[in-house]
């Protein structure tokens, strides 16, 4: 069976090759399948396994030329759904990263400047407890939250050169604290 379908989808995507589209749309139906039920055995059944099979899908419609008939089909196409799974699963964590990002800016951006806007964690730490107010905001903003100096500028509305000026001093000053505490 297995042997028998290398060798259609091998058969459909030359004859695709050549121009044939209702083999084209055959062999794309039955890859479709194929692809669903090889990312479902291996993910379960996520939702974002239905964009996997859509990019995988449409690898194999830009990369159709690349096929060689005079090699096997298998390798090609798995080749072509694992790349491609991959970097879309790379999309969405990274989607996922920016969105939460996102809501933690959001609520930075949204508390009036001087308020611990950050994660009661990060606050609670002895050394930043050390810090001064100032220091401590400079440095979750742009460190920590990673805000560039501009954006911690506008946030904070003090000047560019004052953010780095703070960013400076507070690193100073955690070093010093390490140093004395022998952290």
């Amino acid at each position: 069976m297995r042997e028998a379908d290398e060798q259609r989808w091998s058969a459909l995507m030359v004859s695709a090759q050549s121009g044939n589209e209702s083999d084209y749309r055959q062999v794309l139906g039955e890859l479709s399948d194929v692809v669903q039920r090889f990312l479902r055995s291996r993910f379960g059944n996520r939702p974002i396994i239905e964009d996997c099979v859509q990019e995988a899908l449409i690898a194999i419609h830009q990369a159709r030329h690349t096929y060689n008939p005079k090699r096997p089909f298998r390798p090609w196409l798995f080749a072509i759904v694992r790349n491609r799974t991959i970097d879309t699963l790379r999309k969405q964590k990274r989607r996922e990263n920016v969105a939460e990002q996102f809501k933690a800016e959001q609520e930075v951006l949204n508390q009036p400047s001087g308020q611990a806007a950050y994660p009661h964690e990060i606050a609670d730490g002895p050394l930043f407890r050390s810090l001064s107010d100032q220091h401590r905001e400079v440095l979750v903003l742009t460190k920590i939250i990673g805000f560039s100096i501009a954006e911690t500028a506008e946030k904070l509305h003090i000047s560019e050169s004052a953010v780095k000026v703070r960013v400076h001093r507070a690193i100073g000053k955690l070093r010093k604290l390490m140093k004395e505490d022998e952290w």
